[in-house]
């Protein structure tokens, strides 16, 4: 099974950029089958990994930024792969 952790955080007025370089230097102890990340208006930043794991399975994820660097707690979404669907 393939499992999605969405990880989405807003920094603080001013500080996307540095919320963005914040979140691709993270590290985790296991590599997982994909990582992307995304910025959006108003400094947020989504992290995606993919792991090959049960739903429930105990997988890293990246922690809580600085409470200065962002405006509120992180939030965190976990998702079950149904498959990937061909293009119309």
């Amino acid at each position: 099974m393939t499992v999605a952790l969405m990880w989405e955080a807003r920094a603080a007025e001013g500080r996307g950029a540095e919320l963005l370089e914040w979140a691709r230097a993270q590290s985790l102890p296991s590599v997982p089958l994909r990582r992307e990340v995304f910025a959006a208006p108003q400094d947020r930043v989504l992290v995606i990994t993919w792991w090959d794991a049960a739903y429930d399975a105990d997988l890293p994820e990246l922690p809580e930024p600085d409470g200065e660097l962002v405006t509120r707690a992180v939030h965190r979404w976990r998702f079950e792969s149904l498959g990937v669907e061909p293009p119309a």
